[in-house]
Formats: C-alpha cells, structure tokens, sequence
C-alpha cells in the first residue's frame, strides 16, 4: 500500500527547529513539538460552519498529543467525515517515529477509519449527508483522462498525489488548525487524517459503503487487510494448488495467509522471529511456521529452498525491511517463483539481490493497498465482511473508546501482542 518517496528535509534539521517552534507556539514542555511547519502552510476552508473537536495530533517525532483542533469546511470537491472508529496500522507508528520519507508534523495521522458523510463542498454527487464511507489514501478519480483509473492493470491514480504527499489538500492548503488563539495550521495525512473526530478528504477517496455496514469493523479494510488479500489475487493472482511463503506475521501477514488459504494454496509458510505468533497463524490457514532463529547462521531463504527443493511459488514480504525482503526473493521458485514486497521500508533504505536470481526466472514486484481501485473494489469487499463470506473479527485484539485512548493503541501496537487496536470515537 504504500509508495516510498523520498524528501531532502532529515530528521536531524526538523529537530532543530524545534526550538523555535515551541517558542513560537508557546507550547507547555509536554507539547513542545520536533518538527516545524512550512511558513507556507495555510489553513483555510468552504462555505459553512468550521467545527471544533478533539484529534490525536503529532506534532513531532514520538510526540503523540490530545488537543482541540478546528477542522474547516470542505471545498469543491472535498467532504468532510465524522469519524467512527479507527483501526491503528503500523504505517501510523512508522511515521510518527520518524522513519516516513514523507512524514510531516504537526500532521493529524490515521489512515484506516470509518466514517459518515458530514457535509459536502460544491460539485460532490457521489456521497451525501450521512452516508457511510471508508476513506482511502488511494484515490479513485475515475475521470476517462486518467490513464491509470481507465487501466485494469493499476490502481495509483496520481490525480492528488502530489499535494497528498505535501500533506495538503488539492488546492494546497489545510483544512486543520489548533484550536483558540495559537491557530497554528496542521499538516494532513495520507490524504485521510483519521485520529479526529472529523476530518476533510478529497471525494475522489471515499468509498461509500452499504448503510447496514459495521463502520467498527469495516475501518480495517482502509489499508492492511484489504492490501494482504489483494497482493494474493489480484498483484500475485495466486492460484489454487501453489505454494506461498508469508514473511512477517502481524495483520497484513495473515490477510495474505487469509487469502492464500482461499485461493487453494496447497502449502502455506508462515515466516516469523516471533513463535508467539504462530499459533494464530495456524488457525488462519498456514500449514507451516519457521522462525529464522531456529536455523542458526542458515539463511531462511536456503532453508525453504531445500524443503521444496527449488522454492516457493508466491512469497510475500509483510516486514518492511529489506534484508528479509531479498530472503523472499531467494525463497521463491527457480523459474516462475514471484515475490511480492507490501512492506514499507524505512527512508533511504535499498533492495538488493543478485541479478542471477532475475536471470532465473524470479519476478519481483510491489503492491499498493492490494492493487484495488479504491472506490469501486472496498464496497465489494465490505459487503463480503458484512455477509459474514469474507471473517475480520479475529484481526481486532483490542478495543477502545474516545480520541484519548488512541495514544493507548499505539502502546498496544508497540506490545507485540496487537493485530488490530480499534479506537472508536
């Protein structure tokens, strides 16, 4: 799901200016911020009532604050949400660690929500007052110019990325502020900003769901399920009676075993340094669980290599990190083997391999939320959870209540014991 891009401003220089911004702010030391915003950024808004709520905001790096924000009103072909619930994914954590190439403070984060239709700007038809909607942060423009929405191929509209990257709306202004007279603007995120208890988004990223639809569990299906069980059938397209290999067994690493499982794999290995986990990948299908550590100096590639003898058809790296995704590469099969990277690696980390794992026959590639085009596809797969065809219960391991407890789930995230914290509001 996720493009990794890179950005000159370090993490070194933010800290720096974060002197500056304190005084400027004239924040207490619990709210002193690391990062400081572009002079340029601009709060502004529609017609209509501006709306004062609660967000969990960043406002640096580790810097996790509850504080009153000011969320405007949408523009032409923006809509503002209420946000019901949020389900946390370790993208969230990663930048507000500071490991996002992208990453921007103060933003308001949060990418996996449910939510309903608040108001809409000028020219919005496809969602109303109070419908239900998943917000993407991949966008569907769907316009017959756009050559990747008119593709099959490809799900990346690029109609916003640009100014979604810059943490602004399309027109390059922000429709979040704090609260009272600091007034300081607030970078977007991932053009979704769900750690509030409203937020704006661009019409072309929501995804409008069946009224009977359980926004409290239907919000995972804004990233990282919905990317596992689209790496498997629709990136990978894996089909029944193949073997796969699942690198990384958090939430996403299951989705992918999850799907695996309903396309026939006939051998599903599930890859962790963490035993504690495969118990529950078990019950979602994988029929085989390794941990690197048990091997010794033994390269788990090589491991997997000598017990299918020349690889595994699929394998999916779920880690991020890109030692274990070149192992997944070297796992898969001499001659038709493909791997798949979901995992976002860290700022100005690089993949590597030998180019003769190419030259015989192995395909590497990528995924982005699964390859699903985003307003037409999350409908689909909300009405399979909603039918009970497609089960996501046993993602959720914790669940809590009201925007101050989102900071208790990135805790739980952090636990190691966490697939899914949904905090509802």
């Amino acid at each position: 799901v996720i493009f990794v891009m890179f950005r000159g401003a370090a993490v070194g220089l933010q800290l720096q200016r974060a002197a500056s911004l304190r005084a400027a702010l004239r924040l207490s030391p619990v709210m002193q911020a690391s990062r400081m915003p572009p002079a340029e950024l601009t709060f502004s808004g529609g017609a209509g009532e501006t709306i004062t709520c609660q967000a969990a905001v960043a406002l640096g790096v580790n810097d996790l604050q509850i504080l009153e924000v000011e969320v405007a009103p949408p523009k032409a072909g923006e809509v503002r949400l209420k946000v019901v619930a949020n389900a946390l994914c370790h993208t969230d954590i990663y930048t507000l660690e500071g490991s996002d190439p992208e990453g921007l403070f103060p933003s308001i984060l949060g990418h996996e929500a449910g939510a309903i239709v608040e108001s809409v700007g000028p020219g919005v038809t496809s969602v109303k007052p109070g419908d239900k909607v998943v917000p993407c942060y991949t966008p569907q423009c769907k316009e017959p110019s756009c050559i990747f929405c008119m593709s099959p191929k490809t799900n990346l509209c690029p109609a916003i990325r640009s100014t979604q990257g810059k943490g602004v709306m399309p027109d390059g202004t922000t429709r979040f502020k704090l609260a009272g007279d600091l007034g300081v603007p607030i970078h977007h995120f991932m053009g979704t900003s769900t750690f509030a208890e409203y937020t704006v988004v661009a019409e072309i990223s929501c995804a409008k769901v069946a009224p009977e639809s359980d926004l409290e569990t239907v919000c995972m299906l804004g990233c990282g399920l919905s990317t596992g069980w689209g790496a498997v059938w629709k990136t990978c397209d894996v089909q029944a009676g193949s073997t796969v290999g699942v690198f990384g067994l958090g939430a996403v690493g299951l989705a992918v075993i999850q799907a695996a499982k309903e396309r026939g794999a006939s051998a599903i290995y599930a890859i962790d340094v963490n035993s504690d986990k495969f118990e529950i990948a078990k019950a979602f299908g994988a029929t085989e669980c390794l941990n690197p550590k048990d091997f010794g100096s033994e390269p788990i590639q090589n491991v997997l290599v000598n017990k299918t003898t020349w690889g595994v058809d699929f394998t999916f790296d779920c880690t991020g990190n890109t030692d274990v995704m070149r192992a997944a590469l070297e796992a898969s099969h001499r001659g038709w083997g493909v791997s798949c990277v979901i995992g976002v690696a860290a700022a100005g980390h690089e993949i590597s391999t030998r180019p003769f794992q190419l030259v015989t026959g192995r395909t590497w590639k990528g995924t982005a939320f699964g390859g699903f085009k985003s307003r037409d596809e999350v409908p689909e797969l909300v009405a399979r959870v909603t039918s009970g065809d497609l089960p996501v219960s046993a993602f959720v391991t914790h669940r809590m209540s009201g925007v101050a407890q989102t900071k208790d789930a990135v805790d739980a995230l952090h636990s190691g014991d966490c697939l899914r914290a949904v905090v509802t509001y």
